[in-house]
């Protein structure tokens, strides 16, 4: 008996450390009952941007909803796509659209920066067009990103009114890589010819690539983005040993400046991780989903 109580307690509080606040559902175990007229479920979705179709799928949360929706947006070329926190977040409660940017992935189009966050538009305007078939709440859309898709996720929030939370974990600043080129002709080599590899990305070359990052400096800029994210909540996520994007170049100046600005309510987080934080993706899904929990 002595022994079962403990193992009780345990559970209770494994439970208790890893469920949605205010819910009694897991991040990490599969719900033991769920709604047999609205299951959790998977939809493979193809929307437009700009004449072009784009690939994606839809996890949709347990129950008839309508449901707070994430929109999950990839890296650089999109390696790590963070989809275990889409589980995650399914979990408790949200539906999570993840998509291929044009010209990444076999979406069709080109692929640019800039297309990257005019397709954050249209994921948008796709969840909002369809809301009663996928069970989505228009009114609470957020958008997470990593790495080149925390860019895109803040770039995209903070020109659109109707989102109201937008998440970055290790997000790439566009606007500042201009400078970073501009005085150091190692990592301007060294990104040329990495982003000349990557055959994943349709009509994209490290030439092009620079050329369309220095002459969008900046409208690139993170920092310069407080006034389209006023009223909104934003969280940060940086690694402490991420070698991409580093703490104090990138991160600590992007948290401070939104921290500056009272419109904006920030949270800043560094977790013990990598650029995609290899050994520490609990800790990574939890940050993300107590702070997305306030979305709702």
């Amino acid at each position: 008996m002595k022994h079962a109580a403990i193992a009780a307690l345990g559970s209770a509080l494994l439970a208790a450390c890893t469920s949605v606040p205010g819910s009694t559902v897991s991040r990490f175990a599969d719900p033991a009952i769920f709604d047999e007229a609205f299951p959790p479920g998977l939809a493979e979705v193809f929307f437009d941007s700009d004449g072009d179709r784009l690939n994606g799928h839809i996890y949709l949360a347990n129950g008839a909803g309508p449901h707070p929706t994430v929109i999950l947006l990839h890296g650089f070329p999109g390696n790590e796509k963070n989809l275990d926190l889409a589980q995650a977040l399914r979990r408790g409660g949200f539906n999570v659209l993840f998509f291929h940017y044009r010209g990444a992935w076999g979406s069709e189009g080109t692929y640019s920066f800039t297309h990257v966050i005019e397709d954050v538009d249209a994921a948008a305007g796709f969840l909002r067009a369809n809301a009663a078939a996928y069970r989505v709440d228009p009114a609470k859309l957020i958008t997470i990103g990593h790495s080149m898709g925390g860019f895109a996720s803040l770039q995209g929030a903070a020109r659109d009114p109707a989102i109201v939370c937008a998440a970055a974990i290790a997000p790439a600043n566009m606007g500042s890589r201009a400078a970073a080129f501009d005085a150091d002709p190692e990592q301007l080599a060294g990104f040329i010819a990495y982003s000349g590899s990557l055959q994943m990305l349709a009509g994209f070359s490290g030439e092009a690539a620079v050329a369309e990052v220095r002459a969008n400096r900046a409208d690139f800029e993170l920092t310069s983005l407080t006034p389209g994210l006023a009223g909104k909540r934003v969280l940060i996520i940086g690694g402490d040993k991420d070698a991409t994007i580093a703490l104090d170049l990138v991160i600590n100046p992007l948290i401070a400046a939104y921290k500056a600005d009272p419109a904006i309510e920030t949270t800043g987080v560094i977790l013990s991780g990598d650029h995609s934080f290899s050994w520490s993706r609990e800790a990574l899904i939890n940050t993300v989903a107590d702070w997305a929990a306030g979305c709702r």
